[in-house]
């Protein structure tokens, strides 16, 4: 979002702080509203809608912690600054954990009030693309409407999409969980098959005896149980695709019948005599690496290479870089949508934790997370603790003389944990609770203070003044 676009709503009872604020900004291409009335704050907001909300910490009417609650509760992503003469460590991390975006401390320079809110709109900007990401998604299976935006990803839609439009067969390879069936469907859905079936056939499903009648399909009689006659799957994919998934667990005599029914375009039915012309397109998937397969010959060459006509390779989500935030929020949105709930704020600590984690499940392991985090969420707010054991950083309990000895990485953990807590405590003493002065004095980020803050929620109640 460019900041000639962005619009900054400044709420103080003094109206010199109002003028220089609208001074400064203006002058640097924001547009701004001031307000000097806080009890006239919701319906200013309703109807300029900004951007990026500046608010003062204490005001005659109200508060600005009150107008932080209720702007987070209409609009849920608008980042908020509070700014404040009466600075004390305490306010500032309170203001942080109730989901302020940054902290200002009065008096401060034009160039400061510019570098937080210039983060603050372009932060505003990301969340705008997410949701019109999610607006997307909903319209249907289009490679447009796939959730990311890294490199690698961007590659592989790039090419699905150039062949989409063939009839060549695709062989889509990737771990599991990165989204094969997806971009199965969306190659089917762009291309001039569209009108016919997609049919999915999941080949580690069932065993070789059942799985050959489910994919050719038998004449009544065929076998015991066969009442009646049955159509194929490759058959009921006739003027379609067919998505042939986990096909490297298909016995070496189905790879076999399998390579007939693709080079002839016929098939017979089990028990059958006759052949029936089938004409379908195939997309086959894998999460083993099949030119393996071929070389300790468990899996036939030539079928390998009638399915590899077109290879597309699906990155793991450990190699999207940016993607984890996209997907975790839209998923959220999808969930809360269905429970008609409110989505919940996920605080910066949680963020930071899921970019870092290594998801070996892929997008299904986002999937199933977001929903936990929906059903499981009773107070509108997602933070450390409310992850699975497995993703959250581990914390190690404070010292006591009935509990073991732990480890040495516990040990070392447990020493910067408290090394942490007092470095940060004096560090926002020192910047008056400014957050963007005292990562700059440290060295870090500020998603990387907000996380050390985070940290310090889970060990310590409360912050000197």
């Amino acid at each position: 979002m460019g900041i000639d676009k962005a619009r900054v709503l400044v709420v103080d009872d003094e109206q010199g702080m109002l003028e220089n604020c609208d001074r400064i900004l203006s002058r640097a291409g924001y547009t701004t509203q001031t307000l000097d009335d806080p009890t006239e704050f919701r319906t200013v907001l309703s109807e300029f809608v900004p951007d990026v909300l500046v608010v003062d910490l204490r005001m005659p009417e109200t508060d600005g912690m009150t107008i932080l609650t209720v702007a987070l509760a209409d609009e849920p992503h608008l980042p908020v600054i509070i700014m404040t003469a009466y600075a004390t460590v305490a306010s500032a991390v309170n203001a942080i954990r109730e989901g302020a975006f940054d902290y200002l401390t009065k008096p401060f320079t034009a160039d400061q009030l510019l570098v937080s809110v210039e983060r603050a709109a372009r932060h505003a900007g990301l969340e705008k693309e997410n949701e019109e990401l999610r607006r997307q998604i909903a319209q249907g299976a289009s490679f447009e409407t796939i959730i990311g935006s890294s490199p690698p990803l961007l590659r592989l839609l790039d090419l699905a999409n150039r062949v989409a439009p063939t009839d060549a067969n695709v062989l889509l390879c990737g771990e599991s969980g990165t989204g094969k069936e997806l971009i199965a469907r969306c190659i089917h859905e762009n291309s001039n098959r569209k009108e016919g079936p997609f049919v999915p056939i999941d080949c580690a499903a069932l065993p070789a005896t059942l799985l050959e009648g489910e994919l050719f399909g038998y004449e009544r009689g065929a076998f015991t149980g066969a009442v009646a006659q049955k159509r194929g799957l490759l058959e009921t994919a006739h003027k379609g695709t067919a998505f042939l998934d986990e096909i490297a667990e298909l016995s070496i005599e189905l790879q076999s019948k399998l390579l007939r029914a693709i080079e002839e375009r016929q098939i017979r039915r089990l028990g059958g005599s006759a052949l029936i012309d089938i004409d379908f397109r195939v997309i086959a998937a894998s999460n083993r690496d099949l030119e393996a397969e071929v070389a300790a010959k468990r899996f036939r060459d030539d079928l390998f290479y009638r399915l590899n006509v077109v290879p597309l390779h699906l990155p793991a989500l450990r190699d999207r870089p940016g993607d984890v935030p996209l997907l975790v929020q839209y998923f959220i949105s999808e969930y809360c949508h269905v429970q008609e709930s409110s989505e919940p704020r996920i605080s910066h600590a949680v963020w930071d934790v899921l970019e870092r984690y290594h998801w070996p499940g892929n997008v299904r392991e986002v999937r199933n997370l977001a929903e936990r985090l929906v059903v499981l969420d009773d107070d509108g707010c997602i933070t450390l603790s409310d992850l699975p054991e497995q993703i959250r950083p581990s914390i190690v309990p404070a010292d006591n003389d009935s509990e073991p000895l732990v480890s040495y990485e516990g040990a070392r953990e447990r020493a910067l944990r408290t090394f942490r807590g007092d470095y940060v405590r004096r560090l926002l003493e020192e910047s008056a609770g400014n957050v963007s002065k005292a990562a700059r004095a440290a060295g870090v980020s500020r998603r990387t203070l907000h996380r050390w803050l985070a940290e310090m929620d889970g060990t310590e109640r409360s912050l000197p003044s």
